[in-house]
Protein backbone atom coordinates (compact mmCIF):
# COMPACT_ATOMS: atom_id res chain seq x y z
CA UNK A 1 0.00 0.00 0.00
CA UNK A 2 1.34 3.29 -1.30
CA UNK A 3 -0.17 6.21 0.18
CA UNK A 4 1.33 9.37 -1.58
CA UNK A 5 0.60 12.84 0.48
CA UNK A 6 0.75 15.69 -1.28
CA UNK A 7 0.72 19.86 -0.59
CA UNK A 8 1.81 23.16 0.04
CA UNK A 9 3.94 23.44 3.04
CA UNK A 10 1.58 24.32 6.63
CA UNK A 11 -1.38 22.08 5.62
CA UNK A 12 -0.28 19.78 8.03
CA UNK A 13 1.38 16.71 5.39
CA UNK A 14 4.18 15.87 8.17
CA UNK A 15 2.08 15.79 11.15
CA UNK A 16 -0.41 13.81 9.64
CA UNK A 17 1.13 11.58 7.77
CA UNK A 18 3.74 10.43 10.48
CA UNK A 19 0.57 9.51 12.27
CA UNK A 20 -1.48 7.98 9.55
CA UNK A 21 1.40 5.87 9.33
CA UNK A 22 1.80 4.64 13.25
CA UNK A 23 -1.52 4.09 13.45
CA UNK A 24 -1.57 1.80 10.42
CA UNK A 25 1.59 0.07 10.81
CA UNK A 26 2.94 1.62 7.62
CA UNK A 27 6.76 2.86 6.80
CA UNK A 28 6.52 7.26 6.83
CA UNK A 29 9.01 9.42 3.97
CA UNK A 30 9.53 13.50 4.56
CA UNK A 31 10.49 14.21 0.96
CA UNK A 32 10.75 17.50 1.94
CA UNK A 33 13.22 16.66 4.30
CA UNK A 34 15.39 15.39 1.93
CA UNK A 35 15.34 18.20 -0.04
CA UNK A 36 16.43 20.74 2.99
CA UNK A 37 18.89 18.05 3.80
CA UNK A 38 20.68 18.52 0.37
CA UNK A 39 20.39 22.25 0.70
CA UNK A 40 22.10 22.12 4.07
CA UNK A 41 24.56 20.50 2.69
CA UNK A 42 25.09 22.87 -0.13
CA UNK A 43 25.22 26.05 2.02
CA UNK A 44 27.83 23.99 4.47
CA UNK A 45 29.79 23.12 1.84
CA UNK A 46 30.04 26.68 0.25
CA UNK A 47 28.03 25.86 -2.72
CA UNK A 48 26.53 28.62 -4.94
CA UNK A 49 23.06 28.23 -4.15
CA UNK A 50 22.49 31.15 -6.99
CA UNK A 51 24.25 29.05 -9.14
CA UNK A 52 22.09 26.01 -10.93
CA UNK A 53 25.24 24.18 -12.68
CA UNK A 54 27.46 24.55 -9.33
CA UNK A 55 24.34 23.09 -7.46
CA UNK A 56 23.92 20.50 -10.42
CA UNK A 57 27.80 19.35 -10.43
CA UNK A 58 27.33 18.73 -6.77
CA UNK A 59 24.08 17.04 -6.37
CA UNK A 60 25.21 13.47 -6.23
CA UNK A 61 27.82 14.08 -3.72
CA UNK A 62 26.20 13.91 -0.05
CA UNK A 63 25.20 10.60 1.02
CA UNK A 64 21.63 11.25 2.61
CA UNK A 65 19.94 8.87 4.65
CA UNK A 66 16.46 8.73 5.58
CA UNK A 67 14.83 6.58 8.58
CA UNK A 68 10.95 5.47 7.64
CA UNK A 69 9.75 5.07 11.59
CA UNK A 70 6.81 6.98 11.79
CA UNK A 71 7.50 7.16 15.68
CA UNK A 72 10.60 8.55 15.17
CA UNK A 73 11.97 9.75 11.32
CA UNK A 74 16.07 10.51 10.84
CA UNK A 75 17.46 11.27 8.56
CA UNK A 76 21.33 12.35 7.99
CA UNK A 77 23.64 13.48 5.81
CA UNK A 78 27.37 11.82 5.29
CA UNK A 79 26.59 9.96 8.79
CA UNK A 80 25.81 13.37 10.41
CA UNK A 81 21.63 13.69 11.79
CA UNK A 82 20.83 17.21 10.60
CA UNK A 83 17.17 16.60 11.73
CA UNK A 84 17.70 20.10 13.61
CA UNK A 85 19.43 21.81 11.47
CA UNK A 86 17.70 21.61 8.13
CA UNK A 87 14.80 22.94 10.12
CA UNK A 88 16.09 26.70 10.17
CA UNK A 89 15.10 29.82 8.55
CA UNK A 90 18.57 29.71 6.68
CA UNK A 91 17.47 26.48 5.04
CA UNK A 92 13.68 27.33 4.26
CA UNK A 93 14.61 30.19 2.52
CA UNK A 94 16.91 28.15 0.05
CA UNK A 95 15.00 25.05 -0.68
CA UNK A 96 13.22 26.24 -3.52
CA UNK A 97 16.53 27.18 -5.28
CA UNK A 98 17.97 23.79 -4.71
CA UNK A 99 14.87 21.76 -5.53
CA UNK A 100 14.31 23.29 -8.68
CA UNK A 101 17.42 22.39 -10.18
CA UNK A 102 16.30 18.73 -12.43
CA UNK A 103 19.52 17.16 -11.21
CA UNK A 104 19.05 17.68 -7.59
CA UNK A 105 15.12 16.35 -8.51
CA UNK A 106 16.12 13.36 -10.28
CA UNK A 107 19.06 12.65 -7.82
CA UNK A 108 16.25 12.62 -4.56
CA UNK A 109 13.47 10.96 -6.79
CA UNK A 110 15.21 8.27 -7.31
CA UNK A 111 16.03 7.97 -3.57
CA UNK A 112 12.21 8.63 -3.35
CA UNK A 113 11.50 5.70 -5.16
CA UNK A 114 14.21 2.60 -3.79
CA UNK A 115 12.77 3.93 -0.59
CA UNK A 116 9.19 3.30 -1.27
CA UNK A 117 9.48 -0.20 -3.45
CA UNK A 118 11.26 -1.60 -0.36
CA UNK A 119 9.00 -0.88 1.89
CA UNK A 120 7.67 -4.61 2.65
CA UNK A 121 3.88 -3.29 4.85
CA UNK A 122 3.83 0.09 2.31
CA UNK A 123 4.11 3.62 3.00
CA UNK A 124 2.97 6.95 3.57
CA UNK A 125 5.14 9.55 1.53
CA UNK A 126 4.64 13.07 1.75
CA UNK A 127 5.94 15.79 -0.44
CA UNK A 128 5.01 18.35 -3.52
CA UNK A 129 5.21 15.86 -6.39
CA UNK A 130 4.96 12.08 -5.05
CA UNK A 131 1.36 11.68 -6.69
CA UNK A 132 2.44 13.66 -10.05
CA UNK A 133 5.81 12.73 -10.48
CA UNK A 134 7.89 10.42 -7.90
CA UNK A 135 4.99 7.75 -7.32
CA UNK A 136 1.99 8.39 -9.92
CA UNK A 137 1.16 4.65 -9.41
CA UNK A 138 0.41 4.86 -5.91
CA UNK A 139 -2.65 3.07 -4.38
CA UNK A 140 -4.30 6.62 -3.06
CA UNK A 141 -3.13 10.02 -3.79
CA UNK A 142 -4.17 12.78 -1.30
CA UNK A 143 -3.40 16.56 -1.63
CA UNK A 144 -4.21 18.72 1.53
CA UNK A 145 -4.55 22.20 1.61
CA UNK A 146 -5.63 25.33 3.69
CA UNK A 147 -5.83 28.92 3.66
CA UNK A 148 -2.45 30.92 3.59
CA UNK A 149 -3.59 32.40 6.98
CA UNK A 150 -4.00 29.26 8.59
CA UNK A 151 -0.79 27.78 7.12
CA UNK A 152 1.60 30.58 8.43
CA UNK A 153 -0.53 29.92 11.65
CA UNK A 154 0.72 26.32 12.32
CA UNK A 155 3.93 27.32 10.17
CA UNK A 156 4.97 30.03 12.24
CA UNK A 157 4.59 27.79 15.66
CA UNK A 158 6.91 25.25 14.03
CA UNK A 159 9.77 28.08 13.31
CA UNK A 160 11.36 29.37 15.93
CA UNK A 161 11.97 33.41 15.83
CA UNK A 162 9.66 33.67 12.82
CA UNK A 163 6.43 36.14 13.12
CA UNK A 164 2.78 35.20 11.43
CA UNK A 165 2.79 37.74 8.97
CA UNK A 166 6.58 37.36 7.22
CA UNK A 167 5.90 33.54 7.83
CA UNK A 168 2.68 34.05 5.62
CA UNK A 169 4.59 36.00 2.81
CA UNK A 170 7.55 33.40 2.62
CA UNK A 171 4.90 30.79 2.12
CA UNK A 172 3.30 32.40 -0.63
CA UNK A 173 6.82 33.42 -2.31
CA UNK A 174 7.52 29.34 -1.95
CA UNK A 175 3.88 28.41 -3.02
CA UNK A 176 5.42 30.17 -6.29
CA UNK A 177 8.05 29.14 -6.94
CA UNK A 178 7.45 25.39 -6.24
CA UNK A 179 4.52 25.94 -8.60
CA UNK A 180 6.00 27.77 -11.44
CA UNK A 181 9.24 25.33 -11.55
CA UNK A 182 9.83 23.54 -14.78
CA UNK A 183 10.88 20.41 -13.32
CA UNK A 184 8.08 18.35 -10.77
CA UNK A 185 6.06 21.67 -9.92
CA UNK A 186 3.89 21.67 -6.84
CA UNK A 187 0.24 20.08 -8.57
CA UNK A 188 -2.84 18.11 -7.41
CA UNK A 189 -2.73 14.76 -9.67
CA UNK A 190 -5.63 14.29 -11.56
CA UNK A 191 -6.60 11.34 -9.35
CA UNK A 192 -5.97 12.82 -5.98
CA UNK A 193 -8.42 13.02 -3.36
CA UNK A 194 -8.16 16.96 -2.15
CA UNK A 195 -9.09 17.60 1.60
CA UNK A 196 -8.89 21.33 2.78
CA UNK A 197 -7.67 21.59 6.29
CA UNK A 198 -8.20 24.91 7.04
CA UNK A 199 -11.96 24.17 9.41
CA UNK A 200 -10.28 20.83 10.76
CA UNK A 201 -8.26 19.98 14.03
CA UNK A 202 -5.27 17.74 13.31
CA UNK A 203 -7.38 14.93 14.76
CA UNK A 204 -10.07 15.65 12.11
CA UNK A 205 -7.61 15.30 9.57
CA UNK A 206 -5.70 12.26 10.42
CA UNK A 207 -9.44 10.46 11.06
CA UNK A 208 -10.18 11.51 7.24
CA UNK A 209 -6.96 10.37 5.51
CA UNK A 210 -7.20 6.96 7.77
CA UNK A 211 -10.69 6.28 6.53
CA UNK A 212 -9.79 7.20 2.59
CA UNK A 213 -6.10 4.67 2.85
CA UNK A 214 -8.71 2.06 5.15
CA UNK A 215 -11.59 2.32 2.45
CA UNK A 216 -8.68 1.75 -0.66
CA UNK A 217 -7.74 -1.38 1.39
CA UNK A 218 -11.25 -2.51 1.44
CA UNK A 219 -11.84 -1.64 -2.19
CA UNK A 220 -8.57 -3.82 -3.34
Amino acid sequence: MIVAIDGPAGTGKSSTSKAVAAQLGLSYLDTGAQYRAITWWMVSNGIDIDDPSAVAAAAGKPEIVSGTDPEGPTITVDGVDVAAPIRTQEVSSKVSAVSAVPEVRARITELQRSIAASAELGIVVEGRDIGTTVLPDADLKIFLTASPEARAARRSGELKGSDVHSTREALIKRDAADSSRKTSPLAKADDAVEVDTTELTLAQVIECVVTLVEEKRAGK
